[in-house]
């Protein structure tokens, strides 16, 4: 009886802090969703927190109404997509030979690998690179250097190594090549680890706008989170030429910036719930049967 007690109530305080901290995690989230669906005044009053107040869909209808904008999250989302596919097959090529411990040279390869974990060029290095490469202004500068990420590949390398090996063996007994192994065996059992991997992936390139800033200077190319970036950008500068003196253009309103906030994470996060089911399955689900 006493246990029995004693689980309910560890149960339900936990069950009560995880709703806390969630509530804590979606708070910011609640708070510029409200602020977008509000006027400009009860936002200037500071009435708004976690409640639209005097609700308006003004901010929204110029959001979706901006040709740049809609522009912009297309090409996020080819650029995303594309990002993506390479990098997981990058990724995957790259990880399953390191798998191997007859490979020569693993150990140099992934010491190498590991080091460019903590170390890098720097970004004047790189930026030289890809100008003269020519690259600047492609969408290949926002792909290129970041194609494979070493820790991505170090969790893809660990999920590979923590499959059975008898089922290697068991299809090289049937004559199936390296190639063959990796795409008719471990892939479809590494389906939770691609898809955290491209979650990963995905959402890095999402709201990735430092490399956008430096190599494209096209408008018609210009990233979400860049154009996003712009836009609060040029209002702070405004703000600050007004307090200078200076009689500048109106200001972008406070609804507009959160409903531009809100318009550039809402597509990301809807990824997730079709993902989850991944998450949640079991890794061996029907790989080896009594």
């Amino acid at each position: 009886m006493r246990t029995a007690v004693s689980n309910r109530l560890f149960n339900g305080v936990n069950t009560a802090l995880v709703i806390v901290f969630s509530l804590l995690c979606l708070a910011p989230f609640l708070h510029v969703l409200a602020v977008s669906l509000s006027s400009n005044n009860p936002i200037l009053s500071g009435k708004v927190l976690l409640w639209p107040v005097d609700v308006s869909f003004e901010a929204f209808k110029r959001v979706l109404s901006d040709p740049g904008m809609l522009r912009s999250l297309a090409f996020t989302a080819m650029l995303t997509a594309i990002y993506t596919a390479l990098c997981m097959i990058m990724t995957t090529i790259a990880a399953y030979p390191l798998t191997k411990s007859g490979l020569p040279g693993r150990k140099a390869v992934m010491l190498l690998i590991v080091f460019t974990m903590f170390f890098s060029g720097g970004i004047i290095p790189e930026y030289i690179l890809i100008k003269e490469l020519g690259l600047t202004n492609t969408i290949w500068s926002l792909i290129l250097p970041s194609l494979i990420n070493p820790f991505n590949m170090v969790i893809m390398i660990s999920f590979f190594e923590s499959l059975p090996r008898s089922l290697e063996e068991a299809a090289e007994i049937d004559g199936c090549s390296h190639f063959g192994i990796m795409i008719r065996i471990l892939l479809p059992l590494s389906m939770p680890v691609i898809a955290a991997l491209s979650l990963f992936y995905a959402v890095g390139r999402w709201n990735g706008f430092m490399d956008s800033l430096f190599y494209i200077t096209d408008p018609d190319m210009y990233p979400l989170q860049l154009k996003l970036y712009q836009l609060v950008m040029n209002n702070m500068a405004n703000d600050i030429m007004q307090m200078e003196g200076f009689r500048m253009v109106e200001l972008l309103p406070e609804s507009l910036k959160a409903a531009s906030i809100v318009f550039s994470t809402l597509p990301i996060l809807l990824v997730y719930p079709w993902l989850q089911r991944y998450f949640v399955s079991g890794i061996m689900l029907g790989a080896v049967k009594e």
